[in-house]
């Protein structure tokens, strides 16, 4: 009879700047998770002390957390950091406002043990329950559906997938593709795109990817109507930047991928203007992935590691 797969502890990171608020629902809801074994690394960004103050009172339900604080912000920066504070063979990372539900840990043991050939898993960010009756009316809830379990890998396929809410990996991924791209991702000068950038990276090192839509966290992440433009516009610099990167490389496929999105930012633009609809999301998408492109041009790669080198 085979032996059940050994799953090792877990590391939880979760990177966190000025919102103590919607942090302690993430850490309550951590410490309610029915997995024995795991440790909780908050990596903080802020401006002032309410976060680690946070921290200090949750040690008495969550006794294995620890604080790192960083003075230069950036999403990927805070990921990179936190990885380096841990010991576990796994790694789950949580945005600082979302909610797991009691099973969340367990799913990610279950998934890692049922697919030992998988080294990074994303699982599903929906919508808070009590922010549905909002959605789409008065704004939107960033998310990450997924409908079926599916692989990337080079024998499975490869899509442009992630969301930074809600993935885990084993620590031997990064020692084959090493960090985040410090300047992809929130914080840094191309804003986001540092989860497609490394699950891509993943990829090309073939490494096998896991959608796994039992692993399930709550977003509360509420962007208004007012404010959706903005965070689109994020997502296309993003974009533009992490494939122009992999471009300039001499990357086909990257180029396949960047010419796929901007077919089908144009198509939905193209549409919402024939049916006499707003399309401001819709432009600011489209403009600023070529704004990502030529921002790009200012940060030189180091090949070896398929990431951008800060020239500061």
């Amino acid at each position: 009879m085979p032996q059940p797969a050994v799953i090792p502890p877990i590391s939880v990171i979760i990177c966190t700047r000025d919102r103590p608020d919607s942090l302690e629902q993430t850490l309550t809801s951590i410490a309610a998770q029915d997995c024995p074994d795991f440790e909780v690394v908050v990596v903080d960004q802020s401006l002032d002390e309410r976060t680690q103050r946070l921290v200090a009172r949750t040690r008495d339900v969550l006794p294995r957390l620890h604080y790192l604080h960083l003075e230069e912000p950036g999403l990927s920066r805070a990921y990179n950091a936190g990885i380096r504070k841990t010991n576990c063979g796994l790694l789950a990372f949580l945005d600082d406002d979302v909610v797991a539900p009691p099973g969340w840990l367990r799913a990610i043991e279950r998934a890692f043990a049922d697919h030992p050939q998988v080294s990074l898993l994303y699982g599903q960010v929906l919508v808070a329950p009590d922010l549905q009756e909002r959605e789409g009316r008065e704004g939107v809830t960033p998310g990450l559906p997924i409908p079926e379990r599916r692989l990337l890998d080079r024998k499975h396929g490869f899509k442009v997938f992630g969301m930074g809410a809600n993935f885990a990996a084993r620590r031997e991924l990064f020692d084959c593709v090493g960090g985040f791209d410090e300047v992809l991702g929130g914080g840094g000068p191309l804003r986001s795109s540092q989860d497609f950038d490394f699950v891509y990276r993943a990829f090309k090192s073939g490494e096998c990817t896991l959608l796994e839509p039992d692993v399930i966290v709550h977003h509360r992440g509420f962007r208004s109507n007012d404010e959706w433009p903005a965070t689109v516009g994020s997502y296309g610099v993003g974009v533009g930047g992490f494939l122009f990167k992999h471009v300039r490389m001499g990357d086909l496929y990257a180029a396949r991928l960047l010419l796929g999105f901007l077919a089908v930012a144009s198509a939905r633009l193209v549409r919402r203007c024939l049916t006499f609809q707003r399309a401001g999301v819709q432009w600011s998408f489209l403009t600023n992935i070529f704004a990502g492109i030529g921002r790009s041009l200012r940060f030189p790669i180091d090949r070896s590691r398929r990431v951008y080198r800060d020239p500061v």
